[in-house]
């Protein structure tokens, strides 16, 4: 009988050969088969030189537009991965707000399997029922009547430009209606047109000159929005929080007064809650944090799951201006993407769920301000998408945290973005704090000596 171990490091200390690898709470993997792991051939001076050897790959055969630390990840299950090595991480970065049911989740998991057995891709040419019935779930739970599918949240942004400026000629057509304003501090993605709403320079200046026709107003400052929504100006694009920003949330007050000025101009209001929706917040969809609806709202980051997905929730005044060849996407909408969502979908959109997210949020963030570093600036955000301002840059602390196995991510230099998987617990959030505070204190001590 093969032994149950935790990882293939324990089985050479203990001198096994072969060994049934399994999580902490001793279950194999979600399909129930047996991953069995020849350990003698991977003791782990192999498995240190495995993670070299796919290092010194990527650089050799990868495009270097990232500059990734080690580990290599092998695993994950729930809100842990696992490295080359079966080192275990608590995972408090959710792949970027991504993975909001952690990994390996097993209805997840099933599902996608399934689906992959039936049919995957047939591309937009031709009718499927779960693009259909993922439309119908996103609409039924919002203010939008129509739902355009993409594949990423750059992509779901660009079609909201589109959609904009086709708006504001079939509504407009004696005004040169183009203009986009957005936010410093704002990101909402890395193609061209995106990315010319995309406030931060080191983004931007490499690739310019991009898509003319934006202007840029200071966030919760509606005097500096007034300068430049004009009746030239389309569409107003703003994230309830900022993610890559800072995580910096927009006033209730400011986006009331900023819905009032959309109004007033004829211009249609964008909400990018690529990162903020879908339950991050403590709400199923962040603008429920405030009293108004948008006109557009774009969508991707959890909505899958894991795997590539886009959306461009609109309203019926902005879907009937847009018609067949105005815009598309060879994948966009398969039916093993859209599978994935509903299953998301289905879980993270229950009262219940949502409530536990706002529940453990506002626990994350006592348990922050309980810290009191020297450092911390302000704690600010929502739900379990909340950023940590220090004084100081934060990489020494983020791989203190690496090497004690919490993995972190920041959101500017001083900014420490915490958004976990949305079904972390309170007592994982304890281990993560704990580790946090050994971070800071080692990070304190370094900078005084």
């Amino acid at each position: 009988m093969v032994p149950k171990i935790l990882s293939a490091i324990q089985a050479v200390k203990k001198g096994v050969n072969q060994v049934r690898i399994v999580d902490r709470e001793g279950l194999t993997n979600d399909t129930g088969t047996t991953i069995v792991a020849n350990t003698a051939e991977n003791k782990l001076p192999n498995n240190q030189k495995h993670t070299k050897d796919v290092v010194d790959a990527e650089a050799k055969f990868v495009v270097s537009t990232y500059a990734r630390p080690l580990p290599v990840f092998t695993h994950g299950k729930g809100t842990y991965l696992f490295d080359t090595t079966g080192k275990r991480y608590l995972d408090f970065t959710a792949g970027i707000a991504v993975t909001a049911l952690g990994h390996s989740d097993k209805e997840w998991v099933e599902a996608v399997s399934r689906q992959a057995g039936k049919l995957t891709h047939v591309s937009n040419l031709y009718h499927t029922e779960p693009h259909v019935a993922l439309a119908q779930q996103l609409t039924e739970s919002s203010f939008a009547d129509r739902v355009y599918f993409c594949n990423s949240g750059t992509e779901a942004n660009e079609a909201a430009f589109k959609f904009a400026r086709k708006w504001a000629r079939t509504k407009h057509p004696t005004i040169a209606k183009t203009r986009i304003v957005a936010f410093e501090g704002s990101f909402h993605g890395r193609t061209t047109g995106a990315l010319a709403a995309t406030s931060k320079s080191k983004y931007r200046s490499p690739f310019e000159p991009l898509m003319p026709g934006i202007d840029f107003a200071t966030l919760n400052d509606i005097e500096s929005a007034q300068k430049v929504i004009t009746k030239e100006t389309c569409a107003v694009i703003v994230e309830p929080i900022q993610g890559e920003g800072g995580v910096n949330p927009a006033s209730n007050d400011f986006l009331s007064e900023l819905r009032e000025l959309c109004n007033k101009s004829n211009a249609l209001l964008i909400f990018d809650e690529v990162q903020c929706g879908l339950a991050r917040t403590g709400m199923l969809w962040a603008y429920q944090n405030s009293d108004i609806k948008p006109d557009i709202m774009t969508l991707a980051k959890p909505l899958a799951g894991g795997l590539p997905i886009g959306a461009t929730l609109v309203t019926e005044d902005v879907a009937q201006t847009i018609n067949p060849g105005d815009h598309g996407s060879t994948f966009a909408a398969g039916p093993l993407v859209c599978k994935a969502a509903q299953v998301v979908f289905n879980r993270i959109s229950q009262p219940d769920f949502i409530a536990n997210v706002a529940n453990v949020g506002k626990y994350l963030t006592q348990r922050l301000l309980q810290l009191e570093p020297q450092q911390l600036v302000e704690i600010r955000g929502s739900g379990l998408l909340i950023g940590a301002e220090f004084s100081c840059p934060i990489d020494p602390l983020i791989k203190t945290a690496s090497k004690q196995g919490l993995l972190l991510i920041s959101a500017g230099e001083n900014v420490l973005r915490l958004c976990p998987p949305l079904i972390v617990t309170k007592e994982q959030v304890d281990e993560a704090i704990e580790i946090i505070s050994d971070s800071i204190e080692n990070m304190e001590n370094n900078q005084v000596n």
